[in-house]
């Protein structure tokens, strides 16, 4: 699925969001915030010019946000994670917000009401969605605005010698029995067993992966 679908997801199956900022302290602050529009700018929300939230904002324009579909149960579920940058659209967008989610309609009554609100829009972000309905469960990176997907988890080198004990340890089955073996990312719960079994040390995390690439580029510098 392209990024603009998971944005869509976020808007019309799950709406409302955990969303995080910080304090004048850097401590996190959390609430619940509707997601209000999408497209392929980014997606849209607001809030009162006179709370701490916008203040929020307006100090350090980054957010991270998540929410879940409701599903019949846990597994039937679809989520999503998102951080990312927001800047501050002022009215722009509002009206067209009232028009799509009209519930808004009976909090803010009237237009003179309503100019308390200002519109943000998250306009650069990664974020990573999971389907939990799946078997194994999916799991997929996407990004917007210009934002690079950072890639995070496990893989496995050329040090590895096939011996099968990562196999046991895997909750997903998501690893190949190729030589060397492959970690399938897309279903990959970043769990960690396979590393911490593994013999060879062929096991790392992406991030240490590469820090040693980066290493290596410096020396044969």
């Amino acid at each position: 699925m392209e990024t603009e679908t998971y944005l869509k997801i976020l808007r019309e199956e799950i709406h409302s969001v955990v969303m995080a900022t910080t304090d004048e302290k850097g401590l996190p602050v959390t609430r619940v915030i509707d997601i209000m529009l999408q497209d392929d700018k980014g997606i849209y929300f607001l809030t009162a010019k006179g709370k701490a939230f916008y203040r929020q904002l307006m100090n350090k324009s980054y957010v991270s946000l998540s929410g879940m579909t409701s599903g019949t149960n846990s597994m039937s579920k679809k989520a999503i994670s998102i951080a990312g940058s927001v800047r501050n659209i002022g009215s722009d967008k509002r009206e067209e917000i009232f028009k799509k989610n009209p519930y808004m309609a009976t909090i803010y009554t009237s237009f003179e009401s309503r100019t308390a609100l200002n519109v943000f829009c998250l306009y650069k972000g990664q974020g990573e969605f999971f389907d939990l309905s799946t078997k194994p469960i999916t799991r997929k990176s996407f990004a917007w605005g210009g934002k690079e997907i950072q890639t995070y988890g496990y893989r496995i080198n050329e040090d590895c010698n096939a011996c099968g004990l990562c196999l046991e340890k895997c909750p997903q089955n998501c690893i190949r029995t190729d030589e060397p073996y492959e970690i399938i990312q897309e279903n990959c719960l970043h769990c960690g067993n396979c590393m911490e079994i593994c013999p060879q040390q062929a096991v790392l995390n992406t991030k240490e992966n590469e820090q040693i690439a980066s290493t290596r580029i410096y020396v044969n510098n």
